[in-house]
């Protein structure tokens, strides 16, 4: 049962995760993160500081000790000289007394190199966490100039992401209105076409049928009429007779006749 409601708990926190993500503006989550890296910069830096005041401290404390060993080996050398020089002189009690301080300054001595050799082997790993200490910020301040750099790069992308989907968003509601208050143009290329189709095809139609060849006949009589009169009238008028084409009918028989006389009327000469 306690499984059963961690797997649940885990997949509301990701189900509120991503729902987050999906509606949180990207603007403002660079921001975040950048101001994140500052933070985490600005740890990384204390903890650094640390560090290397720890080395400094230690190093201060192997000073001090090494100016302490050199006091304490100069009391120690001037107490064997004081206690040669009483042994010199026969003093027995002062040659004890000497002896005994010079014996108290050599175990402090002895006791101080010790601590300098600790003291040197803590300042050594310090030196050395020091460094690496250094080589962390730099490393780190590096990467957050590249941040910062890349920062400027992605509000540019996104500046641009943000326009672009205004404009495809403008185009997709300008092709959507189009058709809704008036026709669009495929629409009405479509219905100029059909309608073009089918007056073409109407023609072919009244081509075809007994009906149009009727009227062919009949516009072909009238223009047969029509030559045949002209020609009446440029006989009268005494003019010549028009031009004619092959594809044009002959003039019939009977108003021939009149022209007929008339042009050897013409050509016989007078006395």
């Amino acid at each position: 049962m306690i499984k059963l409601i961690r797997r649940w708990w885990n997949y509301m926190v990701a189900k509120a995760t991503g729902d987050f993500n999906a509606r949180a503006d990207p603007k403002i989550q660079l921001e975040q993160a950048i101001q994140e890296a500052h933070d985490q910069h600005r740890q990384l830096k204390e903890q650094a500081a640390n560090v290397i005041a720890n080395q400094k401290q230690t190093e201060i404390r192997l000073n001090r000790t090494m100016e302490e060993y050199e006091k304490v080996s100069a009391n120690a050398r001037q107490a064997v000289m004081m206690a040669d020089d009483a042994q010199k002189k026969g003093d027995a009690e002062k040659l004890t007394q000497y002896t005994t301080a010079a014996e108290a300054f050599a175990n402090r001595m002895i006791g101080i190199e010790r601590e300098v050799e600790d003291l040197k082997a803590l300042h050594l790993q310090a030196s050395q966490a020091a460094d690496q200490a250094k080589q962390a910020v730099n490393q780190n301040s590096a990467n957050l100039q590249k941040k910062l750099s890349e920062k400027q790069k992605l509000m540019s992308q996104l500046d641009q992401a943000k326009m672009q989907e205004q404009l495809n968003k403008a185009m997709s509601s300008l092709s959507e209105k189009v058709g809704e208050d008036v026709p669009s143009f495929e629409e009405i290329r479509e219905k100029v076409e059909s309608r073009y189709a089918r007056a073409k095809g109407a023609a072919e139609l009244n081509e075809a049928s007994v009906e149009g060849r009727m009227l062919e006949v009949e516009q072909a009589s009238l223009n047969v009429e029509a030559k045949s009169r002209l020609s009446e009238i440029r006989a009268q008028l005494g003019l010549e007779a028009g031009p004619t084409t092959a594809s044009e009918p002959a003039v019939a028989s009977g108003n021939s006749e009149p022209a007929v006389a008339q042009a050897e009327g013409e050509g016989t000469p007078t006395t």
